[in-house]
């Protein structure tokens, strides 16, 4: 320990006594800029604009510094409770204009420096190589204006890359590549979109989106129509599909837009073609499709896939359906969205939820059960735990049932701290199984059921099962 040390000083002093360079004027700046995570932070803004990979990396990126700041400057400092270096002898055009007052071992810039890229890079690889540079950077500065050894810097370093990599216990990183589906032979190709009719719900995504213009940009012959309240998605689909003008079906929306679209096309033996213009687009991404682009090229080949539908009561879902907290959850949210925006909503939906939701009993195919929410996944989720991320296949023929008890003791307790620690599926509170067809009864009167972030009526009886497989317009098989 003595021996790392006393280099650690030495390579101090020798960088202290290199010569003067221009480049000791940007290096304090650099290092001024990365001060309490600004530089990141204004980055984190920039990426953010873009929807995909960036945003979630720079979301993952700022999730990340947050923690590791947090644990270097709360707990790591204080316990190795190593001084800063002397800055008599420092070169005086080096030395900051404010002198940091805090303890020096790790560095807090180099943690948050590592923490964000390599946040980044684990969503967007070519993004967080970019940067790593400019992390390498903030971190050789700190030893270049004298207020850090190297030694700190290499910890800071470690930690911050260590708590990002970490990150993926509660939230994993998704696969670069689609879910693995059938090929299929029977989509046909329709240059330019000539013969698709896609219907466009307004409502859903960015309130500043309108994905018709994209739509038109990339399919210019497609037949493109706007939803209406009074005239829904299916409505328009299932007109143009009635009236023989469709050779295949869109839709550009959010999951539910999706789910009702591919009701229509199951119905009329039409391929679907998805274009991802909700706000979290599960299934167009699970397919793979994350822009525009991305569809008018699987249209125009006319490459598709065959996936899995599940029903509820004869309703068709594709990703999800769920029954107690969830379902009061999403009718909160609609009630507020319209005051509060769409993400504050369901904050506050979720707050209120957690605060006041009553136990569900039920028969689950026959076992009584009391939950406080149980999903049931339109083929197997992964990680196992009741946020589930992504499908590895679209084609398993089977439902995944996951759900939170609440006959423990502390149950609601238990159950909210165990979701948001991300340790459900470890606990005794969290149950799962896999199955071809669920019959549930509600022992609690009629309960909401909820499917693809839609609602459905009440009932005190729900059969799940499959429905036929659907053709999909997928611009990358498997």
């Amino acid at each position: 320990m003595a021996s790392a040390r006393q280099l650690d000083r030495r390579l101090h002093a020798f960088i202290g006594g290199l010569p003067m360079t221009p480049a000791d004027r940007w290096l304090r700046r650099l290092s001024t800029a990365a001060d309490h995570g600004r530089l990141w932070l204004a980055i984190a803004v920039v990426l953010g604009a873009r929807k995909g990979s960036l945003r979630r990396g720079a979301l993952r990126g700022v999730g990340s510094m947050a923690f590791s700041s947090a644990l270097v400057n709360l707990v790591l400092k204080r316990v190795f409770g190593r001084v800063r270096p002397d800055l008599e002898n420092l070169q005086a055009h080096r030395r900051l204009r404010r002198e940091p007052g805090s303890l020096s071992f790790p560095s807090g810039h180099s943690s948050s420096a590592a923490a964000f890229v390599t946040g980044l890079a684990m969503e967007c690889p070519p993004a967080g190589a970019a940067l790593a540079p400019v992390a390498l950077g903030v971190g050789y500065s700190r030893v270049h204006v004298g207020v850090h050894y190297p030694g700190d810097v290499v910890a800071g370093l470690a930690v911050g890359g260590a708590v990002a990599v970490a990150t993926q216990h509660w939230w994993r990183v998704r696969p670069k590549v689609p879910a693995r589906v059938r090929p299929a032979t029977a989509a046909p190709a329709l240059p330019e979109g000539g013969g698709l009719v896609v219907a466009v719900n307004p409502r859903s995504g960015p309130d500043d989106y309108d994905p018709a213009a994209d739509i038109r940009r990339v399919l210019p012959r497609a037949e493109v129509l706007e939803a209406t309240r009074a005239t829904g998605v299916a409505d328009l689909l299932a007109e143009a599909a009635a009236s023989g003008r469709a050779k295949a079906l869109g839709v550009a929306g959010g999951d539910g837009s999706v789910a009702a679209a591919a009701a229509v096309a199951a119905q009329h033996g039409l391929p679907l073609a998805v274009i991802a213009a909700g706000t979290l687009n599960h299934f167009a991404r699970d397919v793979g499709l994350e822009t525009p682009e991305d569809t008018a090229e699987a249209v125009v080949t006319g490459q598709a896939v065959r996936v899995d539908v599940a029903e509820v009561n004869g309703t068709p879902f594709l990703n999800t359906s769920s029954i107690g907290a969830y379902p009061e959850m999403v009718r909160r949210r609609d009630e507020l969205s319209g005051r509060l925006g769409k993400w504050l909503a369901l904050t506050v939906a979720v707050a209120q939820v957690l605060r006041t939701q009553q136990p569900v009993s039920l028969l689950v195919d026959g076992q009584p059960r009391s939950v406080w929410i149980l999903f049931v996944g339109n083929c197997r989720y992964t990680p196992r735990g009741l946020s589930p991320a992504w499908r590895p296949r679209l084609e398993d023929g089977l439902l995944d049932v996951q759900y939170l008890r609440a006959d423990l003791r502390f149950g609601r307790t238990r159950a909210v701290l165990a979701t948001l620690l991300g340790l459900s599926s470890h606990t005794r509170s969290y149950g799962h199984a896999t199955t071809r067809e669920l019959r549930i009864v509600s022992c609690s009167g009629p309960r909401q059921v909820a499917y693809d972030g839609e609602m459905g009526p009440h009932a005190t009886e729900f059969l799940f099962r499959k429905r036929a497989p659907l053709t999909v317009y997928c611009c990358r098989t498997a």
